[in-house]
């Protein structure tokens, strides 16, 4: 996709990594603008079933690049890249569509994280479905270090996963967190010492489902929080009322008393 971001395709499985170790996978301009085109593009291939998102080298990612950061506290640039404007026909500004690009993907994005995810990195991370975590990873919120907020999607995911109390003291103390207490708060969903394999043998795993089935489940948990229990249930009803008696539906059945792996065909559109 570009020098930032390298993307690899297996049976239905994005492997994506990124792909600047010698500086931590930091975010620079370059960095926002290749998570948001490589997001935008995953989206629109319908062959794709599952992602997988990883740092190349030592670190997930190290967060905001130093260098653009030193920028700011010199008074120039205060907008690198342009990363808080907003996007045309989007709810977000850049840096934030950076990681709701992941969240908004209509298949299941599984996020390998080792060494470092501080700060943005952190944010990127949760902007994924699942997080499979090395138990020696350090994540922090580390924005308050530098004077700021996390403005990456950060304060509604951290609500969603770990509650309003621990994510607000998670976001003023910017203290760091281990692998293992990740999984004890929410931040991560489970422990591993190789989480890329992990994560790629998951997607995988999730590939060889229905993709009309996986999008619908992504669709609905995603969009739990913001409906009420009775639009929930409707949308329930809507997504199931679609799937049965369809032909990756009927292929699930058939395949599973025939014994055989299924057969899927790919959504018409990337829904």
């Amino acid at each position: 996709m570009s020098d930032r971001i390298s993307v690899e395709m297996d049976n239905g499985v994005a492997d994506v990594r990124l792909d600047r170790a010698d500086k931590m996978n930091a975010l620079d301009p370059a960095m926002f603008s290749a998570l948001v085109e490589t997001a935008d593009a995953l989206a629109k291939d319908t062959s794709v079933r599952s992602v997988v998102l990883s740092g190349a080298g030592r670190a997930f990612c190290a967060g905001l690049d130093f260098a653009s950061f030193q920028a700011m506290g010199d008074g120039g640039a205060r907008r690198q890249g342009s990363i808080t404007d907003p996007v045309e026909g989007r709810i977000t500004h850049a840096a934030q569509q950076a990681v709701y690009g992941w969240t908004e993907l209509p298949v299941p994005v599984i996020a390998a994280v080792h060494g470092h995810a501080l700060g943005g990195g952190i944010q990127l991370a949760l902007g994924a479905d699942i997080r499979i975590v090395h138990p020696e990873t350090r994540m922090s919120v580390l924005e308050i270090r530098w004077g700021l907020i996390p403005d990456m999607t950060g304060t509604q995911s951290l609500v969603n996963l770990v509650g309003v109390d621990v994510a607000k003291e998670l976001t003023w103390t910017g203290r760091m967190v281990s692998g293992a207490e990740a999984v004890e708060l929410g931040l991560a969903t489970k422990l591993s010492d190789d989480p890329r394999s992990d994560a790629l043998a998951m997607a995988h795993e999730i590939a060889e489902k229905s993709p009309h089935a996986i999008r619908a489940g992504k669709r609905l948990f995603n969009n739990a929080a913001k409906l009420s229990v009775a639009d929930g249930f409707a949308a329930e009803r809507a997504e199931i009322g679609a799937l049965i008696g369809s032909p990756n539906q009927i292929e699930s059945v058939t395949a599973f008393f025939d014994k055989r792996a299924p057969d899927f065909i790919d959504p018409d559109i990337a829904d």
